[in-house]
């Protein structure tokens, strides 16, 4: 496990939990949110990272919500982290994105479809963050070396790589458990996402659908491939949310579903 400023409950025979909502939609929502989640994994003793987007930099229609201002969210990430002294992670987008958000955040997410961006790779490696890159839709698990070495290269070691489906069609991503044994070869922790995974994008409509329902059946499924950590994005009423609500976990169905990864991680160790 890489070491996180205040990741708590950290053992090698732990997976960890990135979650939380997919974007910060006001100044107050992601806080009973970050609470919830915090209460789940102290009990369960999970390592936890809050994560929420300060921005949605990549969406369908143009009329799409993607923020309430980046130097705003960045600060409510930031008072996340000091009230409940969790670590938070956020998406950045450019390189000079990467230099501001490390301001305010202990983790970096670069977005799947940019894991190929050299500079956006390098300034990220550069600020000495923690960074997790996801695995790009079109990519295999063993072309992410690349983008390891990339980081590596501006003298970064603190990587980890997030497996998140690969398009399947036009409208659907099917995960190659595969990935997570070969991602590993590069020295790093791998993550599921196991919420993106889920996404029926590019619809009609403009709108990302998602198969909510398949959650647990994704989770058991790395968990028991292996995973060291499980991403997801949550909400109390995903109905309502302004980004990805039709792939989100209900806030209330986290508990049970951690429970039975911890049950699936005792049991293959």
């Amino acid at each position: 496990m890489i070491d996180i400023p205040k990741l708590n409950h950290q053992d090698p025979r732990n997976f960890f939990l990135i979650a939380g909502p997919c974007v910060i939609e006001d100044e107050t929502m992601a806080f009973p949110i970050a609470e919830r989640i915090l209460e789940i994994t102290e009990k369960l003793k999970i390592p936890f990272i809050f994560k929420a987007s300060y921005k949605k930099a990549n969406r369908s229609k143009l009329e799409s919500f993607t923020g309430i201002g980046d130097e705003k969210a960045l600060r409510v990430l930031q008072r996340i982290s000091e009230t409940f002294n969790v670590p938070v992670v956020t998406d950045i987008h450019t390189a000079d994105e990467a230099t501001m958000a490390a301001g305010f955040v202990d983790v970096l997410q670069i977005p799947a479809f940019l894991c190929r961006q050299t500079e956006l790779l390098t300034a990220a490696g550069k600020t000495g963050k923690v960074i997790n890159i996801k695995k790009g839709q079109f990519l295999s698990g063993l072309s992410m070396r690349f983008a390891v070495e990339k980081v590596r290269a501006a003298g970064n070691e603190k990587i980890m790589l997030t497996e998140r489906g690969n398009m399947f069609g036009y409208n659907d991503l099917v995960i190659d458990y595969r990935n997570i044994p070969v991602m590993k070869q590069n020295g790093v922790p791998v993550v599921l996402d196991i919420t993106h995974s889920l996404q029926r994008p590019n619809q009609e409509s403009g709108v990302t659908g998602g198969n909510p329902e398949m959650i647990e059946t994704i989770a058991l499924a790395g968990i028991a491939a292996g995973v060291d950590g499980i991403f997801l994005e949550t909400h109390p009423m995903p109905e309502i949310a302004k980004s990805d609500g039709a792939n989100m976990l209900r806030l209330d169905l986290l508990e049970n579903l951690l429970i039975k990864l911890v049950k699936i991680r005792k049991a293959i160790l």
